[in-house]
């Protein structure tokens, strides 16, 4: 192995770690399925740009994102130079 594809190894663990703890912080859709508001304006729905829901899935999707062009460059990187 190189040097470079232990470190192109070693980014694409962290990435996959990321995705995963992030996906796992974040709260099911179903858990407040049964709670019935009755419209009451609340914090959250306030400012749900804000709120960590919202972080978390704005994260989900740039490191998914990165992962998978990670994983293109990667292929790439292995068919063309050393394949």
């Amino acid at each position: 192995m190189s040097v470079a594809e232990i470190i192109l190894g070693i980014v694409l663990m962290i990435f996959s770690i990321g995705i995963t703890v992030i996906v796992l912080m974040q709260e099911g859709h179903e858990q407040n399925v049964g709670v019935v508001t009755g419209g009451a304006d609340t914090f959250l729905s306030k400012n749900q740009a804000r709120s960590i829901d919202s972080f978390l899935a704005r994260w989900t999707k740039f490191i998914a994102i990165g992962f998978f062009l990670l994983v293109i460059f990667i292929n790439m990187y292995l068919y063309f130079f050393l394949g």
